[in-house]
């Protein structure tokens, strides 16, 4: 269970990191506003500054959907570990799951 969650928040943290790269070097935000609208888009608030360019508006869109997606995927990677225990608590397997048989 927590390899799960250092797996997800890896992951997480990643996306943020590229988040706050991409604000930084194509918006031509600092740091701080950086790291704020790459955190707001992340959880899903929605952004805090205008973008100024062109560029910058294409970077926001495209990070939305993938901060959106990576949200999704370490939702699945922390749930995982906690659904495969509750399946072994009611006694499922591989067997209950197969259709067509």
């Amino acid at each position: 269970m927590m390899v799960s969650l250092a797996i997800a928040g890896g992951v997480i943290a990643v996306g943020l990191g590229i988040g706050v790269l991409g604000y930084h070097f194509i918006a031509g935000f600092g740091w701080t506003d950086s790291f704020l609208e790459a955190s707001m888009i992340s959880t899903g608030m929605g952004p805090v500054g205008c973008m100024p360019t062109r560029a910058a508006k294409i970077f926001a869109s495209f990070y939305a959907l993938f901060a959106g997606l990576l949200f999704l995927s370490a939702v699945t990677v922390m749930l995982a570990p906690l659904l495969h225990r509750l399946m072994h608590k009611f006694h499922m397997n591989d067997e209950d799951f197969k259709s067509g048989e």
